[in-house]
């Protein structure tokens, strides 16, 4: 209670003139109703101080929220646009305001802005300037009004993409006019784990403990299944408001872990939609007091891991005759498999295990109906003959620029040669 022992001259006035403290509160009175506690002091007296005193609490708060959701358009023309951006991790996310003059309706129409690199592990402190080119913008869930979030790279002064900048690279796959003419759809499943604050341990778990095994929680409702509903409705909400594609959600195996789904997306925008969830979702466990956490394996054991299962088509999977461009996509697939599991996610050896769901890192597979496949088919795509793969190997801390672009780059782009795709074919018994 320190922090409210000397309170403002606003929270003064308010206590009504028959009170029996309507005179001013000096600090020193405060601190002597607080610290001496003397032989004096009634039951009685000390009740009202802790009364008045949760009341200059709330009513502090309560000023503050005013102020945070204060509505501006009626004033001003300006708007705030929170520029985030992808840290020196490749995972972290950072992010600062900007005024601009007027609402926008396209990232073209926003200036370019600088960060300080050597503070985010991007760049050395004798020539720090990195500079943000706005590429995506979404509606700010947290002001409201005309403020939008925007979703930016990271370039040198010179122009030349920092090596922390995997969208660079992504939009130039999606650019080539083979990967643009299939018009690749993707849909990802974003996996995360809730944590406790001071401990790190998931939310709703015994601190130290754990709760009953894995099969009453997947979808669970109740007080002893379901730990964090709120901070996943408000998110689904949060990115409905902001525009972003999200399709749905649903509480995981593993107690405290969460999922939702973006999608169906058109190229680059799968990743811009991710990334930007994924920032609301900082911001909504922030203000709740939990910590967000994508690692792949959060406790080790007999219990699920998290990842971020990509699903896939291009126009010619999604036509008819589709299901055997799938099976030429597998086979491509399982050839660069080393090259994909390396760019899917840090830690992802913990998770793929061949065990929870999951595919042994070390051997690819694919499969029907099979989620302990790489590559799981639907019974509804091998029925129609047409439709999706699911790449189940990404982590749920990969970047979504990364494998989005490499599952359009390997499926379209590269080709293998005929002795290796033979053999590849007899392997995994494809008929290509």
């Amino acid at each position: 209670m320190a922090q409210i022992l000397a309170p403002s001259s606003q929270w003064q006035m308010r206590i009504p003139k028959n009170s029996a403290l309507a005179s001013p509160t000096t600090a020193k009175v405060w601190s002597s109703l607080l610290l001496k506690q003397n032989k004096k002091a009634t039951a009685k007296n000390t009740a009202r101080f802790r009364v008045f005193a949760a009341q200059s609490e709330n009513s502090t708060v309560n000023r503050l929220e005013n102020l945070l959701n204060l509505d501006i358009t009626p004033y001003t023309d300006k708007i705030i646009a929170e520029y985030i951006w992808i840290g020196g991790s490749g995972i972290d996310l950072r992010s600062k305001p900007k005024t601009i003059a007027k609402p926008v309706e396209h990232p073209s129409e926003l200036p370019k802005w600088n960060y300080d690199g050597s503070s985010t592990g991007q760049a050395p402190g004798e020539d720090s300037e990195v500079i943000l080119y706005p590429q995506a913008i979404f509606k700010d869930p947290f002001r409201g009004g005309n403020n939008i979030l925007v979703i930016c790279d990271s370039y040198t002064p010179a122009g030349e993409p920092i090596p922390t900048n995997k969208r660079h690279r992504a939009a130039e796959i999606f650019s080539n006019k083979k990967v643009a003419v299939e018009v690749p759809w993707f849909g990802i499943e974003q996996e995360y784990t809730l944590l406790q604050t001071n401990v790190k341990w998931p939310l709703g778990w015994p601190v130290g403990g754990y709760p009953g095994p894995q099969g009453p929680y997947y979808c669970g409702a109740g007080a002893d299944k379901s730990f964090g509903r709120d901070i996943s409705d408000a998110h689904y909400k949060a990115c409905l408001y902001a525009g972003i594609n999200i399709s749905g959600t649903n509480g995981e195996v593993m107690p405290g872990q969460w999922e939702y789904q973006v999608g169906p997306s058109v190229g680059i925008d799968a990743a811009d939609h991710i990334w930007c969830s994924r920032y609301i979702l900082e911001r909504i466990t922030e203000q709740a007091g939990v910590v967000l956490s994508l690692d792949p394996k959060p406790i080790e054991g007999d219990w699920n891991g998290a990842g971020c299962h990509t699903n896939y088509s291009t126009k010619r999977m999604r036509e008819d005759g589709g299901y055997e461009v799938i099976k030429k996509a597998i086979l491509n697939l399982s050839l660069r498999h080393n090259e994909h599991i390396n760019a899917y996610g840090e830690g992802n050896e913990r998770r793929l295990t061949g065990k929870h769901e999951t595919a042994n890192i070390n051997t690819f597979s694919w499969g029907v109906a099979n989620r302990g496949c790489s590559i799981r088919v639907g019974r509804d795509t091998e029925k129609k003959g047409k439709g999706y793969l699911e790449d189940r190997r990404p982590a749920s801390n990969m970047d979504p620029y990364v494998v989005t672009s490499l599952l359009a780059e390997t499926t379209i782009l590269w080709e293998p040669t005929l002795e290796a795709e033979a053999l590849a074919a007899q392997k995994l018994a494809l008929k290509v």
